[in-house]
């Protein structure tokens, strides 16, 4: 964990987010949170993150997302070398998915 971000108030920021229940409720929140373009951004490096987790290349990538060769770098070099939180969250959403198929099933 970066130490330079391990605040009171990255904290209470965090503790907020965890209070969010549907995504209703998080497009409330992260409007206010955040400008436009702050969200806009955050939104495409989880999904450059997703598609290079899908093997796409970086043309693909930079050509659905409008994400630039250097963004998309910094992701994957997040994916290889960061904390695995995007592992982290991609793998539960694999198990969310997988329960939702379970419950499906006759």
């Amino acid at each position: 964990m970066n130490k330079k971000i391990k605040t009171e108030a990255v904290d209470h920021l965090f503790e907020a987010i965890l209070t969010l229940e549907n995504p209703e409720e998080c497009y409330a929140f992260f409007e206010d949170v955040c400008t436009v373009n702050e969200l806009l951004s955050l939104s495409q490096r989880y999904e450059v993150a997703r598609m290079l987790r899908n093997k796409k290349t970086y043309l693909d990538i930079a050509e659905k997302t409008g994400a630039s060769t250097a963004t998309i770098s910094r992701v994957n070099r997040s994916l290889n070398y960061g904390n695995d939180g995007y592992d982290m969250v991609f793998a539960r959403l694999e198990d969310r998915a997988s329960a939702e198929e379970d419950e499906q099933k006759p």
